[in-house]
């Protein structure tokens, strides 16, 4: 049995690896975590679980309509995965057993359907867990090495009407909450559904508003520190960019303007761009580093004013800059990182609600 490591949509990688049983040589036996015996029962949590119209494309590269609708998500124990040979950076990670139900809604038969590839379980700091696939490579192997509570394989041919489900595993650090199921629909939008305590705080993710200390560098690549506080994330729409000569695919995006005030705390002069170092994450997992806009001279974006001043920070000044990130239609902002630069620097990150009070 291995486990295949890709891109899951727009969410984090998954992972490659073997499992200790079934490599070659004379036929193995199942390794303890594929019997039915468990270590730990799975713990089933709440989470919204309403259908939803989607499509997948196929290899013949058209649209199919689905509904989808996550009917569980449990909570497993690492035990659970211990006949896998993980990667490193999977190891003392806890798997969560997501279940998805999907029907063909079209008129035709379908073939090559694999929603859950499409699928991601993110935190609740936005960021996404790793998507773990199993697949057989001895045949002669006694079990598929998945654990007993996440059996479901799915159908990848439906007929016109016909439901069927899969259950993926998910990858996540211990101590993190799992905040969002999304959907990367083919058509460009995420499609969400909130896991109970998704509101709760995350390890390591601070209040919205809260001032925090951050390492960045200066002009001569001096390492300096600003006191940063972010003040918004407000929503914005397609329109307020429509003097910019945006690309199809970024049209189809829905622009957040970040605003953040620094405050000099260092000893030399910095450029009043601190707002580079600046991540939106999306609840689907996805990444908004900053747009840049060429602009020379323009108006700029009215609801996203530039930096002022436009000239070097001076120690104990302070600098309000806005920023523009852009997200998929359906998706919301989780958190904010200022992923900073300079000996001793630290990604610092706070949670983000578009439109929260200044």
């Amino acid at each position: 049995m291995r486990v295949r490591r890709r891109m899951a949509g727009a969410a984090g990688a998954s992972v490659l690896a073997l499992m200790a049983v079934g490599c070659g040589g004379p036929p193995a036996k199942a390794g303890p975590g594929a019997s039915a015996e468990r270590v730990t029962p799975a713990e089933p949590l709440p989470m919204v679980s309403a259908a939803r119209a989607a499509t997948w494309t196929g290899t013949d590269h058209k649209a199919r309509p689905l509904r989808l609708k996550p009917t569980r998500l449990a909570l497993g124990h690492p035990s659970d995965l211990a006949h896998i040979r993980l990667d490193d950076d999977l190891k003392g990670m806890v798997p969560y057993y997501l279940t998805v139900s999907y029907t063909n809604t079209g008129k035709d038969t379908v073939s090559q359907v694999y929603p859950e590839r499409n699928f991601s379980l993110t935190g609740v700091d936005g960021k996404a867990g790793e998507q773990l696939s199993l697949f057989r490579t001895d045949p002669l192997a006694t079990s598929n090495g998945l654990p007993p509570e996440c059996q479901e394989a799915g159908k990848a041919t439906l007929a016109a009407g016909e439901t069927t489900a899969v259950c993926q595993i998910f990858m996540l650090p211990k101590g993190l909450k799992p905040g969002n199921v999304s959907y990367k629909d083919d058509g460009g939008d995420t499609l969400l559904w909130q896991i109970g305590g998704a509101l709760q705080g995350a390890h390591g993710v601070l209040p919205a508003h809260r001032p925090a200390d951050a390492v960045t560098t200066d002009s001569d690549r001096r390492t300096a520190t600003v006191l940063a506080t972010p003040k918004s994330v407000r929503t914005g729409s397609p329109a307020d960019l429509s003097r910019y000569d945006l690309d199809a695919d970024q049209k189809k995006l829905v622009p957040y303007f970040v605003t953040v005030v620094y405050r000099n705390t260092g000893t030399h002069d910095l450029l009043p761009s601190l707002n580079d170092s600046l991540t939106l994450t999306g609840v689907s997992g996805q990444q908004a580093r900053k747009m840049i806009f060429l602009d020379i001279g323009g108006p700029g974006i009215p609801h996203c004013p530039e930096a002022v001043p436009y000239k070097m920070l001076k120690p104990g000044a302070t600098v309000t800059e806005c920023t523009v990130h852009m997200l998929p239609k359906g998706d919301l902002p989780a958190s904010l990182t200022f992923q900073g630069s300079g000996d001793g620097a630290q990604p610092v990150t706070w949670r983000a609600a578009a439109d929260d009070p200044q």
